[in-house]
């Protein structure tokens, strides 16, 4: 799908404020309500859109503490790396998780409220994956950065 600067503009926007009304978005990227309204249902229909959300603090919620765990499997095998990654999905604490390349098959981000909860996740959940050989944790100071997708100008045609 080719997108153009209004639809680059209107992805922007929605970035900024998803609940901004199609008459806000319009006047911010100067199209009328009717034309953003079809340009973002062709968005959604075609996946470029996968969806509204809200933004939560985690430490609002208790999750004071971020850790980023470095794991490695005994195999590599289709069935294995799909079953890791369906057990990942059943735990809530898990925010993101990365099959990656390099020393490390996967990168995970687990939100949780103390070392103690952490602990628990592991015992409890993480550590009763089968096929994990090694895991490496560290927590996260302080995050230095946290944005969205760059959202630039296409290329000119040509």
């Amino acid at each position: 799908m080719t997108l153009d600067k209004f639809d680059l503009a209107i992805l922007k926007a929605l970035q900024d404020n998803a609940r901004a009304s199609l008459n806000d978005i319009g006047a911010l990227v100067g199209l009328s309500p009717t034309p953003c309204w079809n340009r973002i249902k062709r968005m959604e229909k075609e996946g470029v859109i996968r969806g509204y959300t809200v933004d939560i603090d985690p430490a609002k919620l208790g999750y004071t503490d971020t850790v980023i765990v470095h794991v490695t499997l005994e195999s590599h095998s289709e069935e294995t790396l799909y079953e890791f990654g369906r057990a990942l999905s059943d735990i809530p604490e898990v925010l993101e998780a990365f099959l990656v390349s390099g020393d490390y098959d996967y990168y995970i981000r687990i939100a949780v409220r103390d070392t103690r909860d952490y602990e628990r996740l592991l015992r409890e959940r993480l550590y009763r994956i089968p096929g994990i050989r090694h895991s490496k944790s560290g927590f996260v100071l302080r995050s230095l950065k946290e944005t969205r997708l760059p959202l630039m100008a296409p290329p000119p045609a040509g």
